[in-house]
């Protein structure tokens, strides 16, 4: 069972605050549950609103606790700068907002979470964005999508359905070559395993709900990246759109984000443990998850991430009907979208035709695996196999 060591640097960056007098030696940075800050003097106040992407003026500008969680987050992806947004999708949507512009292109891998792609139709139906969908596992799906009016790239690596990769690397250097921006979603690895920047890729978000939070209480996003681009961003995306982070949500995730390394090392463990046992199921056809020595990418795999997350897929010819009863059957693991919390949950679906490498479509049940001892989750698998009569 291959599992990486993760980076001790990451724990200190979470861990580890400057005493700051101004917050009377503190070890937990204040709510500042403020919609604005006052000055003494017209000088003063003239002199903040010169530069308000840097001043604390108003709170859907710059407020200190959700600026305080930008920093740490800039610290933990090795980006000169963060912006944290009200939700994965406001950070996903402000950013792309802020880039794009009638008769830019797109390439976006096709098994990117489905409301990305959602507002990318949406660009290209109302402001005539092009976008080009490619599988994304190969370096020449990208070379054979560019355009000389290609603006951006967007990856999702992992994906999030059948967990597929894309050499960041790779992309980065034919992006550089061809003056396009790159984008990755990093939601499933966090920066605990991986860091996209380090490859070339010029932004990075994360929907914090997920792994940030880990206590399912609160929803967020983030991206991060060089300084022009988040400034650029914060202004066309942030600022006017609106979709800010609150200083109380910034105190969850701040909260979330001390034990962000050490639930890591745990999902992953859990994860591979949980996956191992299905690769070897007489029900199971396929496991997709990156950290098995069978995932077509695991190489790929090896090389840019740090470690797994514990998000991943299983597939079977277990009709969906019948599995989603299994689901059903579950003791342990709830049914519900999306993951990174304490509690393991559980979808099912059907693999789409366009992946089918069997040609017989089978189902395909999405796992994520929480704190829970791997063994008692292991046993709830079983049981609910038995309990629909699929196992003697």
């Amino acid at each position: 069972m291959e599992r990486k060591q993760m980076d001790e640097g990451l724990h200190t960056i979470v861990a580890h605050d400057q005493v700051d007098t101004k917050h009377y030696g503190a070890v937990t940075i204040p709510i500042y549950q403020n919609s604005l800050f006052a000055f003494e003097d017209h000088e003063s106040f003239d002199q903040a609103m010169q530069d308000v992407l840097a001043a604390t003026v108003y709170s859907r500008g710059n407020n200190p606790t959700v600026q305080y969680l930008e920093s740490k987050i800039a610290a933990l992806e090795s980006a000169e700068r963060a912006r944290c947004f009200a939700s994965g999708m406001a950070a996903i949507a402000g950013t792309l907002h802020a880039l794009l512009r009638s008769g830019d292109h797109v390439i976006c891998v096709d098994q990117a979470y489905g409301p990305t792609k959602q507002f990318l139709d949406e660009l290209s139906d109302r402001y005539r964005v092009e976008v080009t969908y490619v599988d994304g596992c190969l370096l020449s799906d990208f070379e054979d999508a560019l355009q000389p009016n290609t603006r951006l790239i967007y990856l999702e690596s992992p994906t999030s359905g059948l967990f597929q990769l894309q050499d960041l690397e790779g992309i980065a250097a034919l992006a550089k070559r061809t003056g396009a921006l790159t984008m990755i979603d990093g939601s499933w690895a966090t920066p605990c395993f991986q860091r996209p920047l380090t490859w070339g890729i010029d932004l990075v978000l994360h929907s914090m709900t997920k792994y940030f939070s880990g206590h399912s209480d609160c929803l967020g996003g983030v991206v991060a990246g060089r300084a022009d681009l988040i400034d650029d961003i914060a202004n066309k995306g942030y600022m006017l759109f609106g979709g800010v982070m609150t200083p109380h949500t910034a105190s969850l995730m701040i909260r979330g984000l001390r034990t962000l390394p050490l639930r890591m090392e745990r999902h992953q463990r859990n994860g591979l443990i949980v996956a191992e046992y299905l690769e070897n199921h007489p029900l199971v056809n396929r496991v997709n998850h990156p950290g098995l020595p069978s995932h077509p990418q695991h190489m790929l795999a090896r090389k840019q991430l740090d470690g797994y997350g514990s998000l991943f897929s299983f597939e079977t010819q277990v009709p969906a009907a019948l599995l989603k009863k299994w689901a059903d059957a579950l003791r342990y693991f709830r049914i519900g979208v999306s993951w990174g919390g304490f509690e393991s949950l559980v979808t099912v679906g059907q693999t789409p035709a366009s992946r089918n490498l069997t040609g017989n479509n089978p189902s395909v049940a999405r796992l994520y695996i929480g704190l829970e001892d791997p063994q008692t989750l292991i046993g709830d698998i079983e049981q609910a196999f038995r309990e629909i009569g699929q196992m003697s």
